[in-house]
């Protein structure tokens, strides 16, 4: 079952950040780390998702809850950072932490929930709309820092 993640698992999901985007810098920073993570953790609107297996989340993705002031006030989720281990793809576990985004989402009144890919193969992009997400619907433009 997806579930929230506990704070003590921030090395768990390092390791997966690694395997998600293995050219970023190792933080050597341990305080920042730990204030940031903290901060996060605190966040209401903020949500790391987890799948467990064999004892670790091996599965997560990050849902953040966006205020907004049109759609009748209602705010609108941001899925980032989807990530399964590669020994434990094809088992279920990344649909049902993005279905557990989703249904966060909606517990919140989002009016909609986006998820943007950098991802190009065809298998990557029909696992997304597999898992209830619409290519195509939106044109997305992204600036790099």
């Amino acid at each position: 079952m997806p579930r929230l993640i506990r704070p003590d698992e921030l090395g768990a999901l390092l390791a997966l950040y690694r395997i998600l985007h293995p050219e970023d810098p190792v933080c050597t920073d341990a305080a920042g780390l730990e204030s940031l993570w903290q901060e996060i953790c605190g966040d209401p609107n903020l949500f790391c998702i987890v799948h467990e297996a064999d004892g670790v989340p091996v599965s997560s993705c990050t849902l953040a809850v966006v205020k907004n002031l049109t759609r009748g006030f209602r705010p609108y989720g941001v899925i980032e950072n989807v990530i399964t281990h590669p020994g434990y793809r094809r088992k279920g576990y990344g649909t049902a932490v993005l279905h557990e985004a989703v249904r966060l989402a909606r517990e919140r009144r989002c009016y909609k929930v986006m998820l943007a890919t950098g991802a190009k193969d065809e298998a990557t992009l029909r696992f997304y709309e597999n898992a209830g997400f619409s290519r195509g619907v939106k044109t997305d433009f992204v600036v790099y820092f």
